[in-house]
């Protein structure tokens, strides 16, 4: 069955942060906006919440912080009443212990023992000693700071988890960019005065910005504010059609509007035709549904992305640890982190007696992780989180599996020119049709940034052409941990991440 066409001003592919941002603000400005949305329950991409009989999950975890004034007010307008405010903690687990996070060195060998604190100290030793000369690698680069000890344990395992690529293939610039202000030598002549009563500041060899203490959050999760923008767009008169799949995108070449096509699992389909259209669909997909393909696009099928997904357990006990995640640093496991759902909000566990975690795997989809049943999942979760000694096997009561698909850009040897290539030909060719968000954009970015891309194309709409480069806007590495909430107008930093040696060198 296929539905006659809809019109429209704009069409917005995807009902994430950026694309809800779009819609939410040109409903308030008189355009006629459909989105569709592929998700035949949620809205909010990979800021959504998932319900479990009355548990809520996050996917990923969500701070509502942001730097951008126009962010946070407009954060304000869509959820007026219902965030609270939220204590932040984060740290690293490892054998049993508890460390800081970011690491503080001396805290790090006072913890590690006697035994362990010595081969770490020697092993630094001898990286000063002896460096690398050639230095290529994160692992490279890290060895010659640390030791070879200390990477191995605080550096290694986690890195290789989240990103899917050995140390030794990612580049020393990203290592040099992303762990900074951290020195063991002065860490450890730190605790030396300390403990000879000759230092009180609250240094410990780290020269870093003061960390958030507390942030905002949704009471019920972060897919309230993109639940309350959805109703809001369809109460002001538009679309927001759910279970709706991206098929293909065509522009008729005399009037120069476009038709959207999607369909529903049924079969069905429906077309919308729209003079501009908002894409926030992965590049891959949106490259391979324009019709006819644009001759430069097929690069695009070489964009990769890191998937990930996050087994929830509810557990006979108490919280147990107040974080609002670990790291986990432990090669024994395959989980990478580990949330507590109440530390976000007691909203998010409705009952007392349970204890609620989220335990996040970070894989590639089709891989045996992901390609596994949710009962296996389950039955690893439980036995991972025993293994850490965490709780008992016998203390697990329940789960549920939540899958995320391109929850992560991948930054490898090609992806830059793919992205640029694929950029230069469609802003040329085709200048109603705009690409926004994390996986519209092939960035990796946080939620305000992929807004800040929305609200700065809502502009070029209005304006009738591209006046703002919403290229420029993405994010630094300590972007969520420090600084002050709207103080800036806007967001135009890099942020760091991992390319290969190859590139590097």
């Amino acid at each position: 069955m296929t539905h006659k066409p809809t019109s429209a001003d704009v069409a917005i592919i995807g009902a994430g942060p950026a694309g809800l941002t779009a819609a939410y603000l040109l409903t308030k400005e008189g355009y006629k906006v459909t989105v569709i949305e592929k998700d035949e329950t949620y809205v909010g991409g990979i800021s959504r919440t998932v319900e479990h009989e009355g548990f809520r999950f996050d996917i990923g975890g969500h701070r509502f912080f942001s730097k951008a004034k126009e962010v946070v007010d407009l954060w304000d307008e869509i959820l007026p009443d219902d965030f609270i405010q939220r204590p932040r903690m984060s740290r690293i687990y490892y054998e049993g212990k508890f460390y800081s996070y970011p690491l503080r060195a001396f805290e790090a060998l006072f913890n590690l023992g006697i035994v362990r604190s010595t081969l770490c100290m020697a092993s630094y030793a001898k990286a000063k000693l002896l460096p690398n000369t050639s230095v290529r690698s994160f692992e490279d680069w890290t060895v010659n700071q640390f030791g070879h000890k200390l990477y191995s344990i605080f550096f290694k395992t986690y890195t290789e988890k989240v990103w899917g690529m050995p140390c030794d293939e990612m580049s020393a610039d990203w290592a040099a960019q992303r762990i900074k202000g951290l020195s063991l030598g002065a860490a450890v002549m730190d605790g030396l005065k300390r403990s000879l009563g000759l230092n009180k500041a609250p240094n410990d060899g780290m020269q870093t910005k003061t960390l958030l203490e507390t942030f905002r959050y949704p009471r019920q999760g972060p897919g309230m504010m993109w639940e309350a923008a959805r109703d809001k767009v369809v109460a002001g008169g538009n679309h927001v059609l759910m279970g709706h799949a991206f098929k293909q995108l065509t522009q008729d070449q005399g009037t120069g509007r476009w038709k959207l096509t999607a369909s529903k699992a049924d079969g069905s389909t429906v077309t919308i035709d729209a003079a501009h259209v908002i894409s926030s669909a992965p590049m891959r997909e949106l490259a391979a549904r324009i019709h006819p393909l644009p001759v430069t696009l097929p690069e695009a099928s070489d964009l990769k992305y890191r998937d990930f997904l996050t087994v929830a357990l509810m557990i006979r006990s108490e919280d147990l640890f107040p974080d609002n995640w670990i790291y986990i640093h432990d090669s024994k496991v395959k989980v990478g982190r580990v949330q507590n759902f109440r530390s976000w909000s007691p909203e998010m566990v409705p009952d007392p007696s349970l204890a609620c975690v989220g335990l996040e795997y970070f894989c590639f989809e089709g891989d045996g992780l992901w390609s596994s049943s949710d009962e296996e999942l389950i039955r690893l979760a439980t036995q991972e989180l025993a293994i850490l000694g965490l709780t008992k096997a016998e203390d697990v009561v329940g789960g549920v599996v939540v899958r995320q698909e391109k929850a992560y850009p991948v930054y490898d040897d090609s992806y830059a020119d793919n992205v640029a290539k694929m950029r230069d030909e469609l802003e040329a060719r085709y200048p109603t049709l705009h690409m926004v968000g994390r996986n519209g954009m092939h960035r990796y970015n946080n939620q305000d940034h992929a807004m800040m891309t929305a609200m700065l194309t809502v502009r070029n709409i209005i304006a009738g052409e591209r006046v703002y480069d919403i290229w420029g806007v993405n994010e630094d590495a300590e972007y969520h941990e420090s600084g002050s909430e709207g103080e800036q107008a806007a967001l135009a930093s890099v942020r760091d991440v991992p390319t290969r040696v190859a590139k590097a060198a």
